[in-house]
């Protein structure tokens, strides 16, 4: 790519690179169209919104855990309300509860976290790494003999290190539960995300790769998580399913319903499509900059498997995050960065002030109370430096499948415009 080394910013005066906005980058809410009205409007019509009415055949929700499960390779799907409720009965699922400590990334939305204190669990925070995934050497760190399980989370469509992850619970026998909230459908060598560990969570929510305005699944092999996280999501599960021998306990009820799942139905026969065109949109922006000066990229830990729809480039700090940012906005290019100390974002784990300050609604101190927890985990703002450190020198663009190749193109050319403008050719 030609690059105008003398062409003046934007930022300062220049003419930009683009003039018009970007399209859209959120995905399943984009691809809402006549299919899905057609299937809200199949489910009004029989007035059967309950799955329990209907056969599987005709069920839309078992038809979408039939759908999701054979494509993920996993044996067993259980739909649910929402992604956090996913989490709630996947780690219910595999047996965490009271007093145990489950380790989760300082990069994940709050409802990870959230989760884990609902089933009487104790989060303990552990770093994330240059892949802005959890950064197995430090979940190493921070097993305990209360450890049950560990959470890592897929983030903005960036696979975590797996391998490394599996290994280390394997060796001190702990679940993996993954969190693959923000990337549905991505892979780690091979393996569809979520299904590596004892088990995968997912969200159909209205920002999600797929969505169901709110939804989710939960994906395992085995078959006690399954029955354990069904009785979780359905306070009469052994009802509904009386012609099979259950062993209940109380549940709350997180169904999917027939509308979500209509909706759901539909968009998961996008999703291929949906990640074929942003996988394509990232590699080719990442080929037209891998000679800009003073950028390195996100580190993927499977740029194959990687969903394509975050661009992460790391600047050399903070404050030349926050200029290069600024700049590339100015030439027409929408993007933001992670950690500025401006917004509370509830992704950073410095912003989940429940979490840091022990708070809870149980008027006994459930679960942090030392009857229920027999650890010693502390929290502070500042115990996870070099996530923030990282999180606080990316800046992202987030790419979405309605882009052409020339909107591709833009963004690399405003990125090379602003890297040489600011850090020359590095030779």
């Amino acid at each position: 790519m030609t690059i105008h080394r003398s062409a003046r910013l934007a930022i300062d005066g220049g003419e930009k690179v683009r003039t018009t906005p970007l399209p859209s980058s959120l995905h399943g809410i984009e691809e809402v169209g006549d299919e899905e009205i057609a299937a809200v409007t199949d489910v009004l019509r029989r007035k059967k919104m309950f799955r329990f009415l209907l056969t599987d055949e005709d069920s839309y929700t078992a038809r979408f855990e039939t759908a999701f499960k054979e494509y993920m390779g996993s044996r067993y799907a259980l739909s649910v309300t929402g992604g956090t409720t996913a989490l709630v009965t996947a780690l219910v699922g595999l047996g965490v509860g009271t007093g145990d400590e489950v380790i989760v990334p300082a990069y994940t939305y709050i409802a990870t976290a959230a989760a884990v204190l609902t089933v009487g669990a104790i989060p303990v925070i552990a770093e994330v790494d240059d892949t802005l995934t959890l950064d197995p050497n430090d979940f190493e760190r921070k097993i305990t003999p209360l450890t049950r399980c560990v959470i890592p989370v897929h983030m903005r469509g960036w696979p975590a290190q797996m391998d490394e992850i599996m290994d280390i619970a394997r060796r001190y026998d702990i679940a993996v539960l993954e969190d693959v909230a923000q990337a549905v459908g991505g892979e780690y060598r091979g393996r569809k995300l979520g299904s590596i560990g004892q088990a995968g969570v997912f969200s159909f929510q209205h920002y999600k790769i797929i969505t169901s305005g709110e939804g989710g699944m939960v994906i395992t092999d085995d078959e006690t998580v399954f029955r354990r996280a069904a009785c979780k999501h359905d306070s009469a599960m052994s009802f509904w399913k009386k012609d099979d021998p259950w062993e209940p306990f109380a549940g709350v009820n997180a169904r999917m319903c027939e509308l979500r799942a209509a909706v759901g139905y539909v968009q998961f026969q996008r999703l291929s499509g949906i990640l074929a065109r942003t996988r394509a949109l990232k590699k080719r922006i990442v080929s037209r900059i891998s000679d800009a000066p003073g950028i390195e990229l996100v580190r993927s830990a499977d740029p194959e498997g990687d969903c394509g729809i975050t661009l992460g480039l790391f600047l050399p700090s903070a404050e030349e995050a926050q200029r290069f940012s600024a700049a590339l906005a100015a030439e027409g290019i929408s993007n933001g960065t992670i950690y500025n100390k401006e917004i509370p974002d509830r992704h950073i784990y410095r912003y989940w002030d429940y979490v840091l300050n022990k708070w809870t609604s149980d008027r006994t101190g459930y679960p942090w109370a030392p009857q229920y927890y027999k650890g010693n985990v502390e929290y502070s703002p500042d115990m996870c430096p070099n996530s923030l450190g990282y999180l606080g020198r990316v800046v992202t663009v987030g790419l979405g499948q309605k882009w052409t190749e020339a909107d591709a193109d833009d963004v690399a050319a405003a990125i090379n415009k602003v890297a040489h403008a600011y850090y020359g050719d590095q030779t």
